[in-house]
């Protein structure tokens, strides 16, 4: 899963897209930290998944990629 930018390397629109439903921003979230070793902030993006869900939009929207919390 390790790839260049947004989820699953895919482009940017469709980045947006995955990021802006909020199933899909949990589960592709959730995968991505686990793929990263990052236990803890999988386990934290499911118990107070907004403001994860927020960040990852934002992370999305301005650099297409997952970095502020990951």
């Amino acid at each position: 899963m390790k790839n260049s930018g947004g989820y699953l390397g895919l482009g940017y629109i469709v980045s947006i897209i995955l990021a802006i439903i909020p199933f899909t921003n949990l589960i592709l979230g959730v995968l991505l930290r686990i793929d990263r070793r990052q236990y803890l902030l999988a386990l934290l993006n499911v118990i107070i998944f907004p403001v994860f869900y927020v960040i990852d939009i934002i992370s999305i929207i301005l650099k297409n990629k997952l970095d502020y919390l990951i």
